[in-house]
């Protein structure tokens, strides 16, 4: 699988499997799935692994730690996220998670991007994960603490990178306006974008997407499919966009691109994650998977062959805008 590396020499295949179904995304994920779709991963020649305390309260860190502790340790590129500290709640005997995630509420998530709870999340996702060192740790979602995370989150992450507990540092968050302030002004090495340059929309072309290639920032892109609107070859009435339901106009706007894939011999979810990597700042895609059966489906999709004409019949209908390739 061809690589890119990132400034620090960091390398990232082209695929990546995301860790949120491994913490039980909206469901549980059993132990066979999540074992089917690291090995499917491993053995299509996927090296890069994303995770985050917030996925699950910590389920996904130690489950995917445990899944590849048999791997050999320089083999692979190992993701995860710091900024939502993970709180004790030693009374929730009981309770489920609030967040999204099929497991007790052991913990509540607390957004402290200090540096203190910086150092604390990342020695405590070590833990979790089994590992000595971390490939890339991004600040998870600093959307309204520019101040603290700019600052005392990216210094944090700084002195783990000059102490080579880390290798690479970033961002990771569902805008492309802050990512692009942090490409700017703070010296970090990655951003991973939620859903804000698909095949649907494209806003980081405005801003994220020039400043990473101005700074040599790599940019991972995640959220591909708009968290399911572009997961089918056609879309469903009640699809979702951004975890909510979609809004009528977006989904006729899909179902308009679906007919113009169906035209060049692909369909809406192979077009979804080839697009996800024709910009030359995007470094490689992740993809949050349940089982081996979705790796699978999503690599495929990524090295099929699409008509380079489908591009542009999407210019030419206005489905896409002029330039957006860089």
């Amino acid at each position: 699988m061809p690589v890119a590396r990132l400034r620090t020499g960091t390398p990232l295949t082209r695929f990546g499997l995301g860790g949120a179904q491994l913490g039980n995304l909206g469901r549980i994920t059993t132990d066979e799935q999540a074992r089917s779709a690291v090995d499917t991963a491993w053995d299509r020649g996927s090296r890069l692994f994303d995770t985050a305390p917030h996925y699950g309260l910590g389920y996904s860190e130690q489950r995917l730690g445990a899944l590849l502790a048999d791997r050999p340790r320089d083999e692979f590129v190992l993701s995860t996220k710091a900024g939502r500290t993970l709180v004790p709640q030693p009374h929730a005997d009981g309770q489920l998670d609030d967040g999204g995630f099929a497991v007790p509420a052991a913990f509540r998530r607390e957004f402290d991007f200090s540096r203190d709870a910086i150092l604390r999340g990342v020695d405590a996702s070590l833990e979790r994960l089994g590992v000595d060192r971390l490939d890339i740790v991004y600040l998870h979602d600093p959307d309204e603490h520019w101040d603290q995370a700019s600052t005392e989150g990216i210094g944090a992450l700084i002195e783990l990178r000059d102490q080579g507990v880390v290798a690479a540092i970033g961002v990771g968050m569902n805008q492309s306006a802050l990512p692009a302030r942090f490409v700017r002004e703070t010296d970090i090495d990655v951003v991973m974008l939620a859903g804000r340059y698909t095949l649907l929309e494209q806003p980081a072309l405005a801003d994220l997407l020039p400043a990473a290639l101005a700074h040599g920032v790599g940019v991972v892109n995640v959220g591909v499919y708009n968290s399911g609107l572009l997961a089918r070859p056609r879309v469903a009435p009640d699809a979702t966009y951004d975890y909510a339901p979609a809004p009528a106009a977006l989904i006729a706007r899909a179902n308009a691109i679906a007919d113009v894939c169906e035209e060049f011999g692909t369909d809406l979810p192979t077009a979804a994650m080839q697009f996800s990597l024709r910009h030359p700042a995007v470094s490689s895609v992740v993809l949050g998977c349940r089982d081996g059966n979705q790796v699978a489906e999503g690599i495929a999709r990524l090295e099929a062959d699409v008509d380079d004409g489908l591009w542009d019949a999407l210019i030419t209908r206005g489905l896409l805008p002029e330039g957006v390739f860089g």
